[in-house]
């Protein structure tokens, strides 16, 4: 696995261009099932966790990783658009990614991402979108979207779907992408696939979601698309040490351990969780983004943002041989066997 490079007495120098942005709306493509099973009695926690590090905001990261971020944006709608210095103050929180997974989105408004984005490039950046249809069981509807830096990634838009879940297991089907880095040859450029989720809080729906992602994590590496590195990511409403099921896939990880992710710093909802067999890229650089502290907010001003802090990992933008890895992951059973602290 390629590590980052440390520059010692120089300082890193970012050119960004003007060019025109495009636009694109995704609805759903492919369909995946989530295949109903018995649910434990209980949640299991065995899941383990990323060696925690001290949280940092805004953290300088070389040319050779790109940083992936969660956030859920508590009801991202019309309201929020309505205070500029709210809306400034989240274009300010995307640029510090490169891939931002994006969670609560309830608005009818179809100029709403649009307008946003256009807002986060301002500055001259070259961020992109893709969101997914309006979901829900009830009258309040969700939309997951991916933002993301063209100058950084890719995204393959003929391979973007909502899952498909006919026992309505869970609440908000999860929204799945796939990704390439740019910069690197092709063949050496890192690819992987997103998963967005935000399950549903309430006591009798949360435990079933949580025990059902075993389900979507293996559906997604068996989609048909080739892809190893499948990387859960989203509000899950459970700490690190409560995945249920997920739990039980030898080498899953969560980079965050044992540390809040609400702006109140009180409880750890949100995350970003792979196994590390197959993900190699990760660099073992993660974070929760404390826009408070970052931007010197108030508690008022901060909530008025959301009451979730954006959780980021960094990884190498070069693929590790995808052979060679799949190799490992049979022939390592003690890297396979690791359990929760």
């Amino acid at each position: 696995m390629l590590r980052p490079q440390t520059f010692v007495g120089a300082a890193l120098a970012v050119i960004c261009g003007f060019f025109f942005l495009q636009y694109y709306r995704i609805s759903g493509l492919d369909q995946l099932k989530i295949k109903p099973r018995a649910l434990p009695s209980e949640l299991r926690s065995q899941l383990r966790g990323v060696e925690s590090q001290a949280a940092r905001s805004t953290v300088e990261h070389p040319g050779d990783v790109i940083r992936i971020a969660t956030f859920n944006i508590q009801v991202f709608s019309e309201e929020k658009s309505r205070h500029n210095e709210v809306m400034e103050t989240l274009a300010r929180i995307i640029r510090n990614f490169d891939i931002v997974a994006i969670q609560e989105i309830r608005t009818q408004n179809e100029n709403f991402m649009p307008e946003f984005v256009e807002r986060i490039n301002a500055q001259g950046g070259r961020y992109d979108f893709a969101i997914g249809p309006r979901l829900g069981h009830t009258n309040v509807k969700e939309q997951y979207a991916f933002v993301f830096d063209r100058e950084s990634v890719e995204i393959n838009r003929s391979q973007i779907y909502t899952m498909e879940d006919p026992e309505n297991w869970m609440h908000r089907e999860p929204l799945v992408a796939q990704f390439r880095v740019r910069g690197p040859q092709i063949d050496d450029a890192f690819t992987f696939t997103l998963v967005n989720i935000h399950t549903d809080p309430s006591p009798q729906s949360l435990t079933r979601e949580i025990n059902v992602l075993d389900n979507v994590y293996r559906a997604v590496r068996n989609d048909g698309h080739d892809e190893d590195d499948v990387i859960l990511l989203g509000d899950f409403n459970v700490d690190d040490r409560h995945f249920g099921d997920l739990a039980e896939i030898p080498g899953m990880v969560c980079v965050i351990s044992g540390e809040p992710t609400n702006t109140a710093r009180t409880a750890q909802y949100d995350n970003i969780v792979f196994n590390d067999v197959p993900t190699t890229e990760y660099s073992g650089r993660h974070g929760v983004f404390d826009f408070r502290q970052e931007f010197q907010l108030t508690k008022e001003q901060a909530v008025r943002i959301s009451d979730h802090l954006p959780v980021w990992a960094e990884f190498s933008i070069f693929e590790q041989n995808a052979q060679s890895r799949l190799a490992d992951e049979r022939g390592a059973p003690t890297r396979r066997t690791r359990r929760a602290r």
